[in-house]
């Protein structure tokens, strides 16, 4: 058990890095999407391919970081009935989530998406639009982020069965962030940490 604790927190480091590297393609889109509208009203100068670097960078922002979400216990979920339980019973209602839901749903997608992305390369498939770009990269990136995301639920899932082992503190996998202002707080502090980084280069 102790070797899977290691592993889910070494899965728990790789996404981490992967969802902090990622998050740089927010400011890249949102770069693009301000040079492409200044460059078609003034300049009367438009590319498909520029569109659709957006896409590309939209979806691998949502695809990569999903795991890193999951991570941080920052998912959707309706907590209506079971913040009345107990911890260990609402880590039990976890286990079972992760088990008959969530990583169900990720190996199909990712058991379905394999083929599809292979096509794609295989064909060299390139957009329909005019000036477009190659599809296959984007299409790579579906069975990629669900490999990601299987492997973060099953780093959960092996922290939540050690806690009720008595080999984790649930600290592990808790909500990090509580309150809005505490999550208004360290987008600020990371985007200030980004600020700093560049000034320093």
């Amino acid at each position: 058990m102790h070797f899977l604790i290691q592993c889910a927190r070494w899965i728990d480091r790789v996404n981490e890095k992967i969802a902090n590297a990622i998050s740089w393609a927010l400011m890249v889109a949102v770069l693009v999407c301000a040079g492409s509208a200044l460059a078609s009203y003034f300049f009367k100068l438009g590319s498909n391919a520029w569109y659709e670097i957006q896409w590309y960078l939209y979806g691998a922002m949502f695809l990569f970081t999903a795991p890193y979400t999951l991570r941080r216990n920052e998912h959707v979920r309706i907590d209506v009935i079971t913040h009345r339980f107990s911890k260990r019973t609402q880590v039990w209602i976890d286990v079972f989530g992760f088990l008959l839901f969530l990583l169900p749903m990720a190996i199909l997608i990712f058991y379905l998406s394999v083929p599809f992305a292979l096509e794609s390369i295989r064909n060299q498939e390139m957009s329909n639009n005019a000036g477009g770009l190659i599809v296959w990269p984007a299409k790579l990136m579906i069975p990629t982020g669900f490999l990601l995301l299987c492997l973060q639920g099953l780093s959960e899932l092996i922290k939540r069965i050690g806690y009720l082992c008595g080999l984790v503190d649930a600290s592990e996998f808790e909500k990090t962030v509580v309150t809005p202002e505490d999550e208004i707080a360290a987008i600020r502090d990371a985007n200030l940490d980004k600020i700093k980084s560049i000034q320093s280069h």
